[in-house]
């Protein structure tokens, strides 16, 4: 049985589809179906109306978004839903989100074992490539006589500090970016105070970057990277 809260995503082939609730109803059972009970809830649910062939999906980003800012995964009735083509599965791998397919599991015939061995296979050569750069890197400084293991008063460069700090800064205007759209809607609702927003931000279970509760100077910080767009 399922435990904890889920971000679900459907999408609809036709605006009538959507309207009439074909497919739509039929992928929400399936979600309650793989979830089977337990200790769990839909903390909230997008719905994409477009063709398949189409690579704009903005319903799907803000899946997304939500499922980062709340650090819970996004729960898809049907693989297919997602994954007709490998830039798709290439912008969850890079979104930073747990993904489940209810239906993955169950999927039986020529196309399943296929679409199964590639997504084993992807998994399984990044996990291999990444284990054997680092043990060629690991030999590389032993062979130079580098002690391994803890701290051995390595000085990093500064281009490597420098790539640090990008990374993380990256990370921080992606995080608000997320926020943006929820910052917004406050200020719609009439909260415009920094602790105002903080208690909000709170009551909806939405984490701070590094999993804890907001402050009034964290919000601060999240409105002046927004600053531009929020002006």
């Amino acid at each position: 049985m399922a435990q904890g809260a889920f971000v679900a995503y459907y999408r609809v082939s036709t605006a009538r589809q959507g309207a009439s609730g074909l497919g739509l109803e039929a992928q929400k059972e399936t979600v309650r179906r793989y979830l089977n009970g337990g200790d769990w809830s839909i903390r909230a649910e997008f719905v994409e109306v477009e063709s398949g062939r189409k690579s704009d999906r903005p319903e799907l980003e803000r899946a997304l978004s939500a499922a980062r800012l709340h650090r819970i995964p996004l729960i898809v009735a049907n693989v297919s839903r997602l994954t007709r083509s490998s830039a798709f599965l290439h912008r969850l791998l890079e979104a930073g989100v747990e993904v489940r397919f209810c239906d993955l599991p169950e999927i039986e015939g020529p196309t399943g074992r296929f679409l199964l061995q590639q997504m084993a296979s992807v998994a399984e050569l990044e996990a291999g490539m990444i284990a054997s750069r680092t043990r060629a890197a690991l030999q590389a400084a032993k062979a130079r006589g580098t002690k391994l293991g803890g701290n051995r008063g390595v000085v990093m460069s500064d281009a490597t500090r420098e790539a640090g700090r990008a990374t993380r800064t990256a990370k921080s205007k992606a995080r608000a970016v997320d926020l943006g759209p929820i910052l917004v809607e406050l200020r719609g609702a009439g909260i415009e105070s920094l602790g105002g927003i903080a208690r909000a931000l709170n009551e909806r279970g939405i984490p701070t970057a590094r999993g804890g509760l907001w402050s009034p100077m964290q919000v601060s910080r999240v409105v002046a990277k927004l600053a531009p767009k929020m002006a």
